[in-house]
C-alpha cells in the first residue's frame, strides 16, 4: 500500500527562485550569494567576467528569447536560480511558482555604474541622458512592481543593494526565511565585498 501510495502521490514542485532588478542594482552579487549559500544557479557561462562584473554575469541567454516565446527551459529550472532582468518579468509563464528576490538601488548609482559599462566597452557615454533615463527606468520600475504584486504565483523579496553591502547579515537571514531553505549563511555572508561599491551615491 505505501509502495503505491508513493507510486502516485503528486511531485511537490518547487518554486522557480528568480534574481531581478534594474540593470546594475546587484543582481549578479546576488546570483553568487545563493549559489555560495547552497542554491544552483542556472547559468551558461557564456558571458565572462571583466572589470564591470569581475565576479561573473551569473547570465543565461536563453532568458533574453523569452519576450519571443522561448520558456520551455523553465520546465527544468524548479529548485534552482535563474537571472531575469526586470524587463522581461511579464513574460514568465503563469504555470510556475515563482519567489523573486528583487534587487533595488539608489538610481544616480545605477546610471554612474550603466555610464563608466559603457565607457569600459568604448562606447560613447554621452549618448546616454541620465535625466531622461532615470525616468524611464523609474516608470519601467513601478509597473513592474505593480505587476508583481498582481501575479498570485509570484512571492517577493526587496533587497536593497547598499543595504546588503553595509549590514549583509540580517538581508541573508531574511532572504534564507524567504526561500524556506537552509542556506550556508556564513558562505552567502563572505561573498559581499564592498569594494566592489564603486559607484557610491553621496550621501
Amino acid at each position: 500500500m505505501g509502495f503505491l501510495k508513493k507510486i502516485f502521490q503528486p511531485t511537490v514542485k518547487k518554486p522557480i527562485i528568480i534574481v531581478s532588478g534594474l540593470p546594475r542594482s546587484g543582481t549578479s552579487m546576488m546570483m553568487k550569494m545563493l549559489e555560495a549559500g547552497g542554491v544552483p544557479p542556472l547559468t551558461d557561462k557564456l558571458r565572462e567576467a571583466d572589470s564591470d562584473n569581475p565576479k561573473g554575469y551569473y547570465e543565461f541567454e536563453r532568458v533574453k528569447q523569452m519576450d519571443k516565446g522561448d520558456t520551455t527551459w523553465l520546465k527544468d529550472t524548479q529548485g534552482k536560480v535563474v537571472k531575469v532582468i526586470s524587463a522581461l518579468l511579464k513574460h514568465l509563464p503563469d504555470q510556475y511558482d515563482y519567489r523573486i528576490i528583487f534587487m533595488r538601488r539608489n538610481m544616480p548609482e545605477i546610471l554612474a555604474s550603466q555610464r563608466k559599462m559603457l565607457i569600459n566597452r568604448g562606447e560613447n557615454a554621452d549618448d546616454m541622458d541620465d535625466a531622461k533615463m532615470a525616468i524611464l527606468f523609474e516608470k519601467h520600475l513601478q509597473s513592474t512592481l505593480q505587476w508583481i504584486d498582481s501575479q498570485p504565483n509570484i512571492s517577493v523579496l526587496y533587497v536593497h543593494y547598499s543595504d546588503m553591502l553595509s549590514n549583509p547579515l540580517p538581508l541573508v537571514k531574511q532572504i534564507n526565511n524567504f526561500l524556506d531553505e537552509n542556506l550556508d549563511l556564513k558562505a552567502m555572508t563572505g561573498v559581499v565585498d564592498p569594494n566592489l561599491y564603486r559607484n557610491r551615491a553621496a550621501q
